[in-house]
């Protein structure tokens, strides 16, 4: 009778929540519902990976953050990851003065805010000088106050033809390595074809549809610098924060997962003449990631949670958007429930496709536990 007591009293908080918030809402006029996606946003977006100017539906606005996003968390997750695992093995090193300096370094950056660090990250931005009197690193990199210029593939004339090609040829090779990985063998000599074909299907793909790609690498022009891709202050200190801030967790996760694999392992392999860097690759590594794999996946999804401390320094991510677009259009609660749903959404996809791999990686007698 407790339990039934219970669930009938958070229900009835619910409905009471419910009414007086529909009731409210319906006082000030406001229609609850998202009909407000079509309508046109009234504001613009400082930089968008999609074309996007003021005048366009909300939905297109909440699209471009969530593209923000999902590129800052992805690049994220990708460098960390590299940078946190070459942490893990050099603070595992001989070399005591390395071992000591990724120490300091993981005591550091864990042991200080994300929020903190990021405005240290944008500070440093925007303290580089002008593009008149950019820091250049090879000719070919420039530092400035208006971003980091890189060298980057410039596209043109790419149409919807060029990117269905593009997907089914994507979609042909993952079919054929998924097959292949039933079959339970792939030669060096197939995979090697049909990369070639693929290689080759994508270097048809644009003359045969009439686009083009060239390599555009950084100059200065006037006041300003042209060519390549420009990586704004807003997300470069982003990026450079989370990355630094979750490769020390990796590095942890990936010292403490090195040190789980027994010492026999290592006495084994010297016993049949591996090196050093052979036994890591080959040997501790691969049995290690049952161990690395799960509190990795933790990791990124800290990272893909914490990128919404993008607002704090004016990178146009999901949160900044949608705290815009709450603001205008008076729907705060419907705004803030697709927040939570997209958010949902993301990790829950992370997680899943983590677990997937974990499954894969696991040993055979810990996967079935």
């Amino acid at each position: 009778m407790t339990q039934i007591a219970v669930i009938a009293a958070v229900i009835a908080l619910f409905w009471l929540l419910g009414h007086n918030t529909a009731a409210t809402m319906a006082r000030i006029g406001i229609t609850p519902g998202f009909d407000f996606l079509g309508r046109p946003a009234n504001f613009e977006i400082g930089e968008a990976p999609i074309a996007f100017r003021a005048g366009d539906p909300y939905a297109r606005a909440i699209l471009a953050g969530l593209l923000n996003t999902l590129t800052v968390a992805a690049l994220g997750c990708l460098l960390a990851t590299i940078l946190g695992v070459a942490l893990g093995v050099a603070g595992l090193s001989g070399n005591l003065l390395l071992a000591a300096l990724v120490r300091w370094y993981v005591e550091i950056v864990r042991n200080t805010p994300l929020l903190l660090q990021l405005f240290f990250w944008i500070s440093l931005a925007k303290s580089f000088p002008s593009p008149r009197q950019a820091l250049s690193v090879f000719g070919s990199f420039f530092l400035t106050n208006r971003g980091v210029f890189v060298p980057g593939l410039a596209f043109h004339g790419v149409s919807a033809p060029t990117l269905w090609l593009l997907v089914g040829l994507a979609l042909a090779y993952m079919a054929f390595l998924w097959r292949a990985r039933r079959e339970g063998s792939l030669p060096a000599r197939r995979l090697g074809i049909a990369t070639a074909g693929l290689l080759a299907g994508v270097v048809l793909t644009f003359p045969l549809t009439g686009a083009g790609a060239s390599w555009e690498i950084p100059a200065l022009a006037g006041f300003n610098i042209r060519g390549g891709y420009n990586l704004t202050p807003e997300f470069t200190a982003l990026l450079t924060g989370l990355v630094v801030k979750f490769s020390a967790a990796i590095a942890e996760i990936v010292r403490a997962g090195i040190q789980s694999v027994d010492r026999g392992q290592w006495e084994a392999s010297r016993a049949l003449g591996l090196h050093s860097g052979q036994i890591m690759r080959l040997v501790v590594l691969p049995q290690a990631l049952r161990v690395i794999t799960p509190l990795t996946t933790s990791s990124y999804l800290d990272l893909t949670k914490d990128s919404s401390l993008a607002v704090a320094i004016g990178y146009p991510d999901l949160v900044s958007i949608i705290n815009t677009t709450a603001n205008t259009t008076g729907q705060s609660l419907e705004a803030l429930t697709l927040l939570i749903g997209i958010y949902l959404a993301i990790n829950l996809s992370v997680s899943a496709a983590m677990n997937h791999y974990n499954r894969r990686v696991a040993l055979r007698g810990i996967a079935r536990t």
